[in-house]
């Protein structure tokens, strides 16, 4: 009971502005945060994301973050290592421009002003940012350097101008990123966000796609991570199939991992931002291509969203049977992916559902070898995805799935009517928001 009393008297003595403002004072004074980074015998950088100053202040998320990264900092610091906390504001965003615009001042003086009072903050946590080395992504003193390596990666042909479909939202006049678009709106404003083909800059990451994976191999982390990374980069290998249009010089290139399916193929389907499809005209296919304009590609390429889409009107051939195939339009194909142009068959789960919504023949090319299984393949009471051996399939009937696909593609090849290709998921980097202050 002594002690209790004991603790409960120290707690009613205990001042945190008088003893915390003490402690603060004497850390600043003596500039213990202070690291020699040319002599650090035992250097550690401890870096927690710099917050943006679009509002009045630090919300409950800035200090749980920060407060939990100077823990860190302090523990390293207690195994004799040299911590460089370095702290800084990323004031150069759509959140401070938008915010200034609420309060109805400059950007540049209301985000001096919260930088003013987030410092002020972020001090009162204790916290031991070395503050001689902030950062303020506005400044000229720092972003003249991304303007020097922009110019850099700009001669090297690193850098370079194109148009591309963006999200845009009309209220902030800007693109926004996948993320920033919540069931089709504005996560900011929420307002109806628009598809917009825009000029823009684009960085050429996509050049080195397969170094990225190669050095994969040598990093320190965990599995889990490097396949989120290998998916990202999304390597594929395929072969990119010529479709003539009939009745026309047309031709569609197609892109896929299984020509062994070829011969089963009865259909195609185009994204709406195919090149081709801008030249249709028809009222009901240009509304179907608004109506896809206001997805986002996580809306569009989301597994359980109900397939859609609209007849063009044409009809191609299959390289392999000479069949006519009806052409669609369907926003689950994605410009940013292969062609913009996928056919469709039996064995591809998206694919069976979209023709049984449209009525759209299927034909059943590739089985197992088991009796049982194969008469629910056949019969289409099954969708079979995996590798099998073929059947209907003209010459390359009785052929394994890995077999067929090497003697697909080298006849499309031999043809001129196809070729082997890589793709990637990894696209190069678009740079959409210029500022104006």
């Amino acid at each position: 009971m002594a002690k209790l009393a004991t603790i409960r008297e120290h707690m009613e003595r205990y001042n945190p502005q008088e003893i915390e403002g003490k402690w603060r004072r004497f850390w600043e004074k003596r500039k213990v945060w202070k690291v020699n980074l040319g002599r650090a015998k035992k250097p550690y950088y401890n870096l927690m994301m710099f917050p943006y100053p679009s509002a009045e202040g630090l919300h409950v998320g800035n200090v749980y973050a920060f407060v939990g990264s100077d823990i860190h900092g302090r523990f390293q610091r207690m195994w004799g290592h040299d911590v460089f906390e370095p702290i800084g504001f990323d004031s150069f965003g759509i959140h401070s421009e938008n915010f200034a615009i609420k309060k109805g001042t400059h950007p540049k003086e209301q985000t001096a002003k919260n930088i003013k009072h987030f410092t002020e903050q972020l001090k009162q946590l204790g916290a031991l940012f070395d503050w001689d080395r902030a950062v303020i992504t506005s400044e000229p003193e720092y972003y003249k350097w991304t303007q020097w390596l922009f110019l850099q990666l700009y001669k090297a042909g690193l850098a370079y101008k194109g148009k591309a479909p963006v999200d845009w939202c009309p209220s902030c006049k800007t693109v926004l990123a996948d993320e920033q678009v919540i069931e089709g709106k504005c996560e900011r404003c929420d307002s109806v966000v628009l598809q917009k083909d825009l000029e823009q800059w684009f960085l050429r990451i996509t050049k080195y796609a397969d170094r990225l994976l190669k050095n994969l191999e040598t990093i320190d982390w965990s599995e889990k991570t490097k396949i989120a990374q290998r998916n990202w980069i999304g390597r594929t290998e395929g072969t990119s199939i010529t479709f003539k249009i009939e009745n026309s010089k047309e031709e569609i290139k197609a892109f896929t991992t299984r020509t062994d399916t070829l011969y089963g193929a009865t259909f195609l389907v185009l994204a709406p931002e195919h090149p081709l499809i801008a030249s249709v005209t028809s009222k009901g296919i240009q509304e179907y291509v608004e109506a896809a304009k206001r997805k986002t590609e996580l809306e569009r390429r989301a597994e359980e969203k109900e397939k859609t889409g609209v007849f063009t009107g044409f009809y191609a051939i299959n390289p392999l049977n000479k069949e006519k195939i009806p052409v669609w339009v369907a926003d689950y194909a994605l410009m940013g992916y292969g062609t913009g142009a996928l056919f469709g068959d039996a064995h591809d789960e998206r694919d069976v559902e979209f023709a049984r919504k449209y009525t759209i023949p299927l034909k059943a090319t590739v089985i197992t070898g088991d009796k049982k299984q194969d008469q629910k393949i056949l019969s289409l009471e099954q969708c079979f995805t995996e590798y099998g051996i073929l059947v209907d399939s003209g010459p390359f009937t009785g052929m394994t799935s890995r077999e067929a696909m090497k003697k697909v593609t080298e006849w499309l090849t031999e043809k001129g009517l196809g070729e082997s290709k890589v793709t990637y998921h990894l696209r190069d980097w678009l740079i959409s928001r210029q500022r104006y202050w």
